[in-house]
């Protein structure tokens, strides 16, 4: 088989079906031939840890043991419980947790023999039985720098069938059925924005995968990319088929090196192999894939400051209409969807739209992939169908709350979403849910906070994030945000008046109503929440000058002028 990719990568010809399916077949079976084999993962979390050094030391113990053509040592990406890494799964069916280097003969060991007891995770727990993977069903099983292993798990076959097999229409159509809307935060249905780039007339079309996640966290997307790049570059090729476009654009921040080597690796192999580029697998379509870096701003996450950003240009947003499907990048019709949204394409292709649809909630369907972190027992990367509640994704998936404190809040939707208290605990984690409570889906991060928070404080944290990552181009957001956390930072450090606590509330109406795009109009959300499931919290901090959770002081006081 190696002999066979070789060629292929030399002469770079254009992939057959066929020959796809022989690629698969032949490293299946020799991923079969190992008697055993040893997972250990290499994502950002557990490579933190020391995670290369033990998948070294766990290739070497095989070798030294004569034991490398049985034993199959090799890196995967993110196996999901990232507060437990580095992690370790094995062929006999055992996760092991908090593994060293220094563990790497007992794990060898086990292979033939007992489980190494002190390390095993079990995975008999609601983290793991309560989660549908769809995104991530490729995740700590493959490695992410070898594309015959993405292509062994049925990866690029939807690519195929849709080239060989369905019209753009129809792929549009699919994905249309399927219900999937856009996973970047806005939830604006996927088919509908494709088919509207499909219609517009241009020159050129571009489709863009957004991968600069800036939202305080949140590891969704970097993990996707660590994990499994081939599943986003093929979601990316089917809707440039779909919507007729032949240049691409990854926009990922700098930030995430390893997403970015894994990524340029992955387009290099799908080009030798005629996955990419030109006349691919001879059906006479075109794309060519660039990656563009970004500098960290968070405004950048919105399209019109993105596309501004890959032309070279300032990233600020720009006033729409008219929007990026009709006139985007230099001008022209551009698609673009963030992550998730991609990776979730080449599965609705593979098992239909209707499949996909029987997952989630009558108007949010399919799973959500959440970064769940904070005071939780279990932090890391999950994927759940839409409609599963609060609770169950903080108390059951997440293990609960440590050292016996209580739940005070969670906040979703990242700096722009809401926090929300335990009386909503039991609400279905959905689009419409979230909003009617005052928060939104965001991009999937997840904050879980007990009583040792204080929600003015958390407020003021968030505001600080939007207010230094305003771009400054309107006057609602450059000023609003700053305003409004010089009345936080007031009432935080109990030199508030009720007088600033009214002037908060219309400075918060007035950002939302008022600012040019979605970083204004969101950045008064954990200020809204926060005042309306905690204003008893704000109270005793203006009447009483106290801070129940003992966080806030008189550090700095500041009188605000009303």
């Amino acid at each position: 088989m190696r002999r066979r990719c070789a060629r292929i990568w030399r002469n770079g010809y254009r992939m057959t079906p066929e020959e796809l399916d022989e690629i698969a077949r032949k490293e299946r079976e020799a991923q079969r031939s190992f008697a055993r084999r040893v997972n250990v993962c290499v994502a950002a979390g557990c490579l933190s840890c020391q995670g290369d050094a033990l998948r070294d030391a766990l290739t070497k113990e095989a070798a030294s043991r004569g034991a490398e053509d049985r034993y199959h040592v090799k890196g995967v990406g993110c196996l999901g419980l990232c507060s437990e890494g580095p992690l370790v799964s094995t062929s006999t069916g055992q996760l092991y947790q908090r593994v060293s280097a220094a563990d790497a003969g007992a794990i060898i060991d086990s292979l033939e023999g007992q489980p190494v007891e002190r390390l095993l995770c079990s995975m008999d727990t609601p983290f793991f039985r309560r989660q549908k993977k769809i995104v991530l069903e490729n995740s700590g099983i493959i490695d992410p720098e070898r594309i015959e292993e993405y292509i062994a798990q049925n990866g690029y076959h939807a690519l195929v069938k849709a080239l060989t097999e369905m019209t753009p229409q129809q792929v549009i159509a699919e994905i249309t059925n399927s219900g999937l809307r856009g996973r970047g935060g806005a939830g604006y249905p996927t088919g509908l924005k494709w088919s509207t780039v499909a219609k517009a007339v241009g020159g050129q079309k571009y489709v863009v995968c957004n991968a600069d996640e800036g939202d305080p966290g949140a590891f969704m997307d970097r993990s996707v990319l660590e994990s499994d790049p081939h599943r986003v570059l093929e979601g990316m090729l089917i809707a440039a088929y779909a919507v007729g476009a032949s240049e691409g654009y990854i926009y990922v921040r700098a930030e995430y090196p390893l997403a970015i080597k894994r990524l340029k690796i992955a387009i290099r192999h799908a080009e030798r192999f005629g996955l990419l580029g030109a006349n691919i697998c001879g059906m006479g379509f075109n794309l060519h894939i660039d990656l563009r870096l970004g500098a960290g701003a968070f405004v950048c996450g919105e399209e019109t400051a993105l596309i501004a950003s890959i032309e070279g240009k300032r990233g600020t947003p720009r006033p729409r209409p008219p929007y990026p499907a009709m006139e985007g990048l230099l001008g022209q019709p551009t698609l673009i969807n963030n992550v998730e949204t991609y990776a979730n394409v080449p599965p609705i292709l593979r098992n239909g739209g209707a499949w996909y649809a029987q997952i989630g909630t009558e108007k949010s369907k399919g799973t959500k992939v959440f970064a769940l972190a904070g005071r939780v027992r279990n932090t890391g990367l999950v994927e759940v169908p839409m409609g599963i509640s609060l609770r169950e994704m903080v108390f059951e998936i997440g293990g609960g709350i440590p050292d016996g404190k209580q739940f005070k809040a969670v906040q979703t939707g990242g700096p722009s979403g809401g926090c929300l208290p335990a009386e909503t605990l039991d609400m279905p984690v959905d689009y419409e849910s979230l909003a009617r409570a005052g928060s939104i889906m965001g991009s999937g991060g997840m904050i879980v906070m007990d009583e040792t928070s204080c929600m003015v404080d958390v407020a003021k944290y968030f505001m600080d994030f939007c207010m230094t990552e305003s771009c400054g181009k309107c006057i609602p957001c450059r000023v609003g945000t700053y305003q409004m956390h010089r009345i936080l930072s007031a009432i935080t450090n109990m030199s508030a008046t009720e007088q600033n606590l009214r002037l908060l509330e219309e400075l918060c109406d007035l950002v939302k109503h008022t600012s040019l795009c979605g970083l204004g109009q969101s950045a008064p959300n954990p200020v809204l929440s926060t005042l309306k499931y905690f204003i008893a919290e704000y109270r005793e901090h203006v009447r009483e000058h106290k801070c129940p959770a003992g966080v806030c002081g008189k550090e700095i006081p500041e009188k605000v002028g009303a």
